[in-house]
């Protein structure tokens, strides 16, 4: 690995290329060594997830609507959609549908450190673009080896939340870097896209704060198709906005810490391996990542506490990430709100633990009606339950080493005849460092368990040895890597509007 020292330059200081960030993300999005074998077998892992919870989530609002948007789009020889089968679309479209369809249930994978990240987010763009481009399951295993070492470095490195900035800042120079590798561009090339993308994608997290709206979902497609239009000016020959992240007026200068922070990010040398995918995870529950551990504990505890109704009062210690954004420490009375949105409620720990142990178990439809938000039993604990930072589990939290790092708490009930009943989780039993890491065969469950309803066993198996031997699929045979629904599951078009893209079809 090599460390890059990176801050505001003065114009007059005229930064060359070969000392700016993005020209490093670039070089070794250019120069990508081989990969190992852990590594692609977790890839393989990540597509299924992927498809697991698109296809769980194919009918909600937010994916029609993208869906229909998309097939206003119609390309020959473009990309897939998933869950239909004979339309293709641009593939710029295909991404902005499918990763959309990937996002809508909070439920694949993430990882956390100075920042916060959903890096399969870019996988859903980059199967759109090696399909349109006809590449092979070996180019688009290395883009998605490249766009997780490039996220997890800037995750690790560049704090966004500090500064109110949405996560997609990360996000689409990663993909685009990813893109990139795959088409084998040169670090020229790659150099001016990234720089467009990270122009272009700065946001701020009003998106994830107060009353959280469906936009969330479309994050990850806003990114992807942006990435996929960055890349192809820059295959034109266009130039983009540089110094982006050291310049006088870039987006350290006026969107981060100013002209007097520094940050140094690591990526790979030229030709080494990437492997940034094996420090990241994925989720057994649809919330929230900083809530996984806690609704394993809460199910734990749940038993133990017995009568909920004796529940005078339930704190939890934990990090200043989960306290400030999921917590009481965010003062959203929104996730206090039984009538919130999902995506509030999906980040409301203090509703998420009420439900975990109420339910002992956690869905990720059931946990999220209407219905179910409004029980009256679990308004009550709901309102008994607050947060609050404890120094230690931020220590652990910001841990530089991975198998340190603990993104749970302790939760202390007290009940109201005095007895206090305790217990705490630093990570998720399906992380890497949990009770029950997740492999293929757990990925692979969630997947049935997801798709049972839609998708007969062959196709499932079918699908799922596409998967497993995806780095192995010729040019034109990756549109196996995006399930068919039985027909007539998938809703076609958007079902409640229509928009400018339907009219003149």
């Amino acid at each position: 690995m090599k460390t890059y020292d990176v801050k505001v330059h003065p114009s007059a200081a005229n930064l060359p290329r070969e000392e700016q960030l993005a020209w490093h993300i670039a070089e070794f999005a250019a120069n990508c060594g081989p990969l190992d074998a852990d590594v692609s077998e977790m890839i393989a892992c990540r597509i299924v997830d992927n498809a697991s919870v698109a296809l769980a989530a194919i009918n909600r609002a937010p994916v029609a609507a993208a869906r229909a948007m998309a097939l206003a789009h119609p390309r020959k020889g473009g990309a897939t959609l998933y869950g239909l089968s004979g339309v293709r679309v641009d593939a710029e479209w295909a991404a902005w549908a499918n990763a959309t369809a990937v996002r809508e249930l909070d439920y694949h994978d993430t990882f956390l450190a100075a920042d916060y990240s959903h890096p399969g987010d870019a996988i859903s763009p980059l199967i759109a673009v090696a399909q349109q481009m006809g590449l092979d399951g070996a180019a688009l295993a290395r883009g998605i080896a490249v766009t997780y070492e490039v996220h997890v470095a800037l995750v690790k490195a560049i704090s966004l939340h500090k500064y109110k900035k949405d996560h997609v800042a990360h996000l689409a120079p990663a993909t685009t870097a990813a893109i990139g590798a795959m088409l084998g561009l040169s670090t020229e090339v790659i150099f001016q896209a990234v720089n467009q993308a990270v122009h272009l994608s700065f946001s701020t997290r009003q998106s994830r704060k107060g009353e959280i709206s469906s936009w969330k979902a479309y994050v990850p497609g806003f990114s992807g198709k942006l990435a996929i239009e960055c890349v192809d000016r820059a295959m034109r020959g266009e130039k983009s906005p540089s110094p982006i992240y050291e310049g006088e007026d870039s987006v350290i200068a006026w969107m981060l810490g100013g002209k007097n922070d520094a940050y140094q990010v690591s990526l790979p040398a030229p030709g080494e391996s990437p492997r940034g995918i094996m420090e990241t995870y994925t989720k057994a529950h649809s919330a929230e990542y900083q809530a996984q551990a806690l609704i394993d504990l809460a199910i734990d505890l749940s038993s133990q506490i017995g009568d909920l109704g004796q529940v005078k009062d339930i704190l939890l210690e934990t990090s200043h990430h989960t306290h400030n954004v999921i917590g009481t420490g965010a003062n959203d009375p929104q996730k206090m709100d039984p009538e919130a949105s999902r995506e509030t409620l999906d980040h409301s720990i203090m509703y998420i633990l009420a439900v975990a142990l109420e339910d002992r178990k956690w869905h990720h439809v059931d946990s999220y009606t209407r219905e179910r938000a409004r029980t009256p039993s679990t308004v009550a604990l709901w309102h008994k339950i607050r947060t609050v930072e404890e120094p230690t589990w931020t220590t652990r939290y910001l841990d530089p080493d991975p198998d340190k790092r603990a993104f749970g708490g302790k939760i202390i009930v007290t009940l109201e005849d005095g007895r206090v009943i305790t217990g705490e989780r630093g990570v998720a039993d399906a992380h890497p460092n949990g009770n029950h890491p997740w492999t293929w065969p757990d990925y692979a469950g969630k997947f049935e368990s997801l798709t049972r309803d839609e998708l007969g066993d062959a196709e499932r198996q079918s699908f799922l040895d596409a998967a497993k031997g995806y780095a192995g699929l010729p040019a034109g045979g990756l549109d196996a890597l995006l399930p068919v629904l039985k027909s007539g599951a998938v809703t076609p078009s958007q079902p409640t509007g229509q928009g400018i893209f339907d009219h003149g079809l």
